[in-house]
């Protein structure tokens, strides 16, 4: 989740230097999204001047491994790679960025398309020295049209933004992990991702990017981590995705994930944003469902109260249950 911040800066980082390559990692689990695989990677080589390189990360599926591997050998822009390290997104970003030569690793989804001119706006930022991480927009495409009991504020749940962000350039906790980048010298300063925060295949947990980027943040005051709505990809939403029992179950494992961000990097930066998010952002939500006075309305009210105490509980339930797994050890 994005949480506003100010754009000053008072320190000029060494460590950084101007950009001028771009390396963008498409991490893959499942040949059932091979179609939205292929039309990410052309999205990314067409339309934008920036210098890319593809590393396509295939995340411990032999099938899809070799049908990429098939499929892309003739483009020397695009290299296809097992994923290396531990199983799951975590791992193989990781993988990704070992590979890639860029002075900046961006990372799209397998199922999402970056817009014309992604490559060229995103790289602009890096001419700041102090810039060490930029993130954009996601837009949902639907399957069948929007759920009209689903309120935009829980757009995060199908990993696209959400009524709740900046709606202008602005400093951020950290970006969508959709459409997200960093320069690679601070990654390579700061560590890569975790494995103990991530998604495995299909099971819906992450902020593997949140505690990353807490991390960059953290390294150097100066660190600024930027989101630009003008930035922008198209995100494919699956139909197993748009049922109210994923969104439970996404909300759910949400509330897991925070619950490990913050053993790793402490409350106050792991629920940051959150903080905004839950006492500004969604009291404003469920007061402007309830004076629409109609029945999507009241079933979008009942759906944030819901996916609240959803999130709330996995929450408490996994800090309560690493304390008394602590306290047995």
């Amino acid at each position: 989740m994005a949480h506003e911040l100010s754009l000053t800066s008072t320190e000029h980082n060494p460590v950084a230097a101007p950009a001028d390559v771009l390396s963008v990692v498409i991490c893959a689990y499942t040949p059932a999204r091979w179609a939205w695989l292929r039309e990410a990677v052309q999205s990314v080589l067409a339309g934008s001047s920036t210098p890319v390189e593809v590393i396509v990360v295939i995340d411990h599926c032999d099938e899809l491994l070799a049908s990429a591997g098939r499929h892309f050998d003739t483009d020397r822009r695009v290299q296809v790679i097992p994923n290396s390290d531990v199983r799951g997104l975590s791992g193989a970003r990781n993988t990704g960025v070992g590979a890639a030569q860029g002075d900046v690793v961006a990372f799209l989804d397998d199922d999402a398309a970056a817009q014309p001119g992604w490559a060229d706006k995103l790289m602009n930022h890096y001419r700041d020295d102090t810039v060490a991480g930029v993130g954009g927009f996601a837009r949902p495409l639907w399957p069948s049209g929007r759920p009209a009991w689903l309120p935009t504020e829980f757009d995060w749940v199908v990993g696209c933004s959400y009524t709740g962000q900046p709606t202008r350039l602005a400093q951020v906790r950290n970006p969508i992990g959709c459409n997200m980048s960093l320069r690679r010298s601070v990654v390579d300063k700061v560590g890569g991702f975790r494995s103990e925060v991530g998604r495995v295949g299909a099971t819906p947990v992450g902020c593997e990017e949140t505690e990353l980027f807490i991390r960059v943040r953290a390294d150097r005051a100066s660190n600024q981590v930027l989101f630009d709505p003008d930035i922008r990809v198209e995100h494919h939403v699956s139909e197993d995705r748009t049922t109210l029992r994923y969104f439970v179950r996404r909300c759910y494992h949400e509330g897991l994930s925070k619950a490990v961000v913050t053993e790793l990097t402490g409350a106050a930066d792991g629920l940051s944003s959150e903080r905004s998010y839950v006492s500004r952002v969604l009291p404003t939500a469920v007061a402007r469902e309830l004076m629409s006075m109609t029945s999507d309305g009241l079933a979008r009210a009942a759906v944030i109260c819901l996916g609240l105490a959803v999130t709330t509980i996995g929450f408490v339930r996994a800090k309560v249950g690493r304390r008394l797994s602590r306290g047995t050890t």
